[in-house]
This record gives structure tokens, C-alpha cells and sequence, in this order.
């Protein structure tokens, strides 16, 4: 068994697939997760399913003498909230992770405009407690923090692609304001404590079991049905889709680079660098169901971001970070998945 790595959301969409590519390789991981009921418990309990099942798949070579904690191949849930400082250090006093992900946060851009305060203190706050307790535990052998970032604090950034260098200092959404706020924790942790200590900035994430909020399982799921999607704007705004594997890849090589690569502090884009048109995004929907979409549009939403574009030059050249899944491959897997278990 390799480390143990304490992963936060360990229970969300992304957080799951991270664990699973970490129970891959085989480490031992310790999920953090309070069951944030902005969707379904029932979903993430499905998240963990799989997490579990990876799990007993990277156990079944060990040998007859595993230990109690690896009754389920090395992975054990602990259920908290990351603001609480009391629960989030008794998992690092018990579990002594080697280091920690941390992609527990509250996401999505248009509720964050109704609930500002909320996501602040579960995202700025949350994070602060969950890197105070790594510098804590620091002596016990934590070595280093990954925490998730997102493409949205490049704003309306004028030029693209969007490097790690440019300046993002005009958050346009709480959310992104949040995620800016957390990589400057970041930085803070790391200038006092030298911790290595990495930001990803995420761009727009989809795949199997994704969230049910966002556009993609939203817009598989009502076209399969030919019930109407909601088109904000003129159908020319752009994401630069990011199917989860690839970006599990990459979080699994930050968590490497950022100690072996002795970056001490780093910034990294994780993206397809491949963006789509939302009128592009609705065909390939159309595609892959096989239905044509009924749309009702409406003016374009405070806090959306025009386009995103990842520049990845710098995680390519540190990371290894190639994606491999196109967009309409991602698409027709999620379908695949989505469609069969929904």
C-alpha cells in the first residue's frame, strides 16, 4: 500500500474520481466529505460505491494479513465539514496523511450571487482551517497541499489562452472571487511554513456523474426527455470542456510535481485547451442522444464568464499533463453512464 492521502469532497464528482485514480496507484485514502445538501446524498453515496469498489479492485492482491483500515482496499470516509477545525484535525491526528487534496467547496457561480457570505465562509474559511491543520500536522509527516481552484478568476480576461501569469484581479462571480481568495491562502501557507503547495485552476468539468446543475447532465437529461433547456445569451459563449479522468490525472501529478518538481508554491491550469460554443456544446447533446433540443432562450447571466481557454504550457511542461478525451468522446461516455444509471 502507498501513502495515505487525505482527500477533502472526497464524496463530489470530481473528489471521487480523484480517489479512485489514488486507489488506482495504490494509496491509501482518507475521504473528508459533510454531504453539502446543494444536490442529492443518494448521488454521492453512488460516488462513493465506485470509490469503494476501486478500492476493493487495488486490494485484491494484497496479502491475506491487511489490516482492519483496508477492509475496503485501503479507503475510509470520514464525515465533517471543513470549517470545523475541531473535526478537520482529528482526521489529521488519527489518519497522519502524507498530504492532503482539497476539493471540498461550495461550486457554481449563479448561487453563489445569492449566498455570497455562504460560500466565503465555506470556501475561504474551509480552506484556511483545512491548510492550518496541514502546517499543524506538519511534523507528523504532512509534506504538501493540493487545493482546487477554478478558471473562473480569470474573469473576462481580454486575451486568451489564459496562462497562470495573467493578471486575476477582476473576479466577476463570489464563486471566482472565493477561488482567488484561496489561491492567496495558498501562497500565504506556503511563504510561512514552506509546505509545497499548489492551485488548479479546473476548466469546466464533465464526465461521468458529473453534478446534476451543470449544463451538460442538465441538457442530456432534458433532451433525452424532449423536455426544453434554458440557452443564456446567443449561443456564442465558450467552455473549455475538461472530461474528469484527464483532470484526475493531473491532480494525481501536482500531487506528485509539487514536491519532486521543488516548486514550493505553483499555480497550474488543468484544461482541455479545446474550447466549444455553447451552440456547439447543445449539438453534440443533440448527437449523442439522438434527439433534436427544444430551446428556450434568455438573456445572458450576471457572473458568466464570455469564454474560458486554458493555456497549458506550464502544466504540460511540469505536469506531463496531456488530456486524451475529445469532447464528443466525453460526451457519449457520460451519456453511457449517466443515461444507464439516472
Amino acid at each position: 500500500m502507498g501513502q495515505t492521502v487525505l482527500v477533502t469532497g472526497a464524496a463530489g464528482f470530481i473528489g471521487s474520481h480523484v480517489c479512485a485514480a489514488l486507489l488506482g496507484r495504490g494509496d491509501h485514502v482518507v475521504g473528508f466529505d459533510n454531504f453539502d445538501p446543494f444536490y442529492s446524498r443518494v448521488l454521492k453515496e453512488a460516488n462513493l460505491i465506485r470509490v469503494r469498489t476501486a478500492a476493493r479492485a487495488g486490494s485484491s492482491g494484497d496479502a491475506a494479513g491487511s489490516t482492519a483500515r483496508d477492509a475496503c482496499g485501503g479507503f475510509e470516509l470520514v464525515e465533517g465539514d471543513i470549517t470545523d477545525s475541531g473535526a478537520v484535525r482529528a482526521v489529521f491526528s488519527r489518519h497522519k496523511p502524507a498530504g492532503v487534496i482539497h476539493l471540498a467547496a461550495r461550486a457554481g457561480v449563479r448561487p453563489s450571487i445569492a449566498d455570497p457570505a455562504g460560500y466565503a465562509r465555506t470556501n475561504v474559511t474551509g480552506t484556511a482551517v483545512v491548510l492550518e491543520a496541514a502546517r499543524e500536522a506538519m511534523d507528523a509527516g504532512c509534506t504538501r497541499c493540493i487545493v482546487a481552484s477554478s478558471s473562473s478568476v480569470y474573469g473576462n480576461c481580454p486575451s486568451a489562452p489564459f496562462g497562470e501569469t495573467m493578471d486575476v484581479s477582476e473576479p466577476i462571480s463570489p464563486y471566482a472571487a472565493t477561488k482567488r481568495a484561496c489561491e492567496l491562502m495558498g501562497y500565504t501557507h506556503w511563504h510561512l511554513c514552506r509546505m509545497p503547495t499548489a492551485m488548479l485552476r479546473f476548466f469546466t468539468v464533465y464526465g461521468p456523474a458529473q453534478r446534476p446543475d451543470l449544463a451538460i447532465s442538465r441538457f442530456l437529461s432534458l433532451v433525452s426527455r424532449g423536455e426544453p433547456i434554458t440557452m443564456f445569451g446567443n449561443g456564442q459563449t465558450s467552455r473549455d470542456y475538461t472530461y474528469v479522468d484527464d483532470i484526475a490525472a493531473g491532480v494525481l501529478a501536482a500531487y506528485d510535481r509539487v514536491v519532486e518538481g521543488g516548486h514550493g508554491y505553483r499555480v497550474w491550469n488543468l484544461g482541455n485547451s479545446a474550447p466549444v460554443t455553447l451552440n456547439d456544446m447543445i449539438k453534440t447533446v443533440e448527437r449523442v442522444v439522438g434527439k433534436r433540443a427544444v430551446i428556450r432562450n434568455e438573456p445572458a447571466s450576471m457572473g458568466d464568464v464570455e469564454r474560458t481557454f486554458a493555456d497549458l504550457t506550464r502544466s504540460r511542461h511540469e505536469l506531463g499533463f496531456s488530456p486524451r478525451v475529445g469532447f464528443e468522446e466525453g460526451v457519449a461516455r457520460q451519456w453511457a453512464f449517466d443515461g444507464r444509471t439516472g
